[in-house]
């Protein structure tokens, strides 16, 4: 298979899984009702910084791919991570468990944590392009715990 493919397939797969959740989750979606913590951004920046990190990650992944540098175990934790990530904005938004969405992005984080160690360990620019993501998601769980603090 030609890298080409490998990138393809790679960055289209977690895009494609974020639109559809996006997609699924859209007329659930309340944030502009919600109060908010300080430092909040505008709603119309989620989907541009989403879609970004989730290309980023299969960037990411594809240079792990491209290189035959990825194993069953860090493949393993590139899809839990994603598995866990598609779940927290329905958990979040869908049915609205504010508190148990900030565990599960709790578990997400540490789930990126393990998976940019991996990648890095693998390839340091395959861990280096997570950083964005851990980063994002550590914002996205301040903003998820005040969230429900302030809207109990």
């Amino acid at each position: 298979m030609s890298k080409f493919i490998v990138y393809l397939k790679s960055i289209l797969f977690p895009v494609i899984i974020g639109g559809i959740v996006g997609f699924i989750i859209s007329g659930f979606m309340d944030y502009n009702s919600l109060e908010k913590p300080v430092l909040s951004p505008p709603s119309i920046l989620f989907p541009i910084v989403w879609t970004i990190l989730y290309i980023l990650m299969g960037i990411s992944y594809g240079i792990l791919k491209s290189k035959s540098l990825n194993n069953a175990n860090t493949s393993s934790i590139y899809y839990i991570q994603l598995l866990v990530n598609i779940l927290w904005p329905i958990f979040f938004f869908v049915f609205k468990l504010r508190f148990f969405a900030f565990l599960w992005i709790i578990l997400l984080a540490i789930l990126i944590i393990v998976m940019l160690n991996r990648f890095y360990k693998s390839n340091k620019a395959a861990g280096i392009l997570q950083i964005p993501y851990l980063l994002w998601t550590l914002f996205a769980t301040y903003l998820n715990f005040f969230i429900y603090i302030l809207n109990k």
